[in-house]
């Protein structure tokens, strides 16, 4: 009788399987390339690059006050004219790119690093889960706006202030998701055989839980980042955002309101930066969401 030989598949590593890391490469190049997503590169790239060189590119102090030139339109001098004050409209508005970056980063790590922590915990650990995610509903149930109005108006208008306040709604919808994904991770085979062989709690975290959790948090990470930068000028606007005196694209659209049939420009130039800046950010979510889906490896 003739011997058969069975050739075996190469052992893999309990949940490490998925797609390979130069086809996931190869997913993001190829969804990041489409015509929107390019558009939204430049321009993510052009207010970054306003913001990095405003000092350089502003044509006056955007902070001179000078009556003699207010409510002026644009000139040579001042290239999208006056404010009320006579300040350089242009000059704001670069200036008023760097607030957004800095709230919009800066609140998307703060709520990042919160949540990933809040909801590790919370998806593991059975025992705490109900009481943290009481917790979490009870702040989603009040709107993110009025919260944000409620903490600035206890602390007082600062930049630090105002990055707080927008952190703190969005910090459940961030513990939500993570819970939900190490809910779905936590009995996998590979993670109660490392339990079983004593590994450490915080070890078994950041080596099985925590990796799985990423691509969803970068995702997510581009959608608080458009969200904050947006409730930044909406609370600006209100008047409970940052000091009146710091150039904001919020701080900018609410004081030009009140000249708008004179210069509608005061509040349609910041607005449209505003506007095509959270746009581009959430176009490239969508694309970064295509292209770490997991269901990919399907198509590749």
């Amino acid at each position: 009788m003739a011997n058969v030989t069975t050739t075996l598949p190469a052992a893999t590593v309990p949940g490490d399987a998925g797609i390979a890391p130069a086809k996931i490469h190869s997913a993001i190049f190829q969804t990041l390339k489409g015509g929107p997503v390019l558009i939204s590169l430049f321009v993510l790239a052009v207010v970054v690059f306003i913001a990095f060189f405003a000092p350089w590119l502003h044509t006056v102090d955007p902070t001179a006050i000078n009556p003699s030139v207010r409510l002026k339109p644009i000139s040579a001098e001042h290239w999208l004219g006056t404010d009320a004050y006579g300040r350089d409209v242009f000059s704001r508005v670069l200036y008023g790119a760097r607030v957004s970056l800095v709230v919009g980063l800066g609140v998307a790590a703060f709520s990042m690093v919160i949540g990933l922590a809040i909801g590790v915990v919370a998806g593991y650990f059975r025992w705490i889960d109900g009481i943290v995610m009481r917790i979490m509903d009870g702040l989603m149930a009040i709107p993110g706006i009025l919260l944000a109005i409620a903490l600035v108006s206890l602390s007082g208008a600062s930049l630090m202030t105002v990055m707080i306040a927008i952190t703190v709604p969005e910090v459940p919808r961030v513990v939500r998701l993570v819970r939900s994904v190490i809910l779905s991770v936590r009995n996998e085979p590979y993670v109660e055989a490392a339990v079983a062989l004593g590994t450490p709690t915080f070890t078994l975290m950041m080596r099985h839980l925590v990796p799985n959790t990423m691509a969803p948090l970068v995702v997510q990470g581009t959608y608080v980042f458009a969200s904050a930068i947006l409730t930044e000028a909406i609370l600006s606007f209100l008047g409970a955002g940052v000091p009146p005196e710091t150039s904001s694209w919020g701080n900018i659209m609410a004081e030009g309101r009140a000249y708008f049939q004179l210069l509608p420009g005061l509040v349609l130039y910041p607005g449209i930066l505003l506007s095509l800046t959270v746009l581009s950010v959430n176009v490239l979510g969508d694309a970064m969401r295509d292209a770490l889906d997991p269901r990919m490896s399907r198509r590749l």
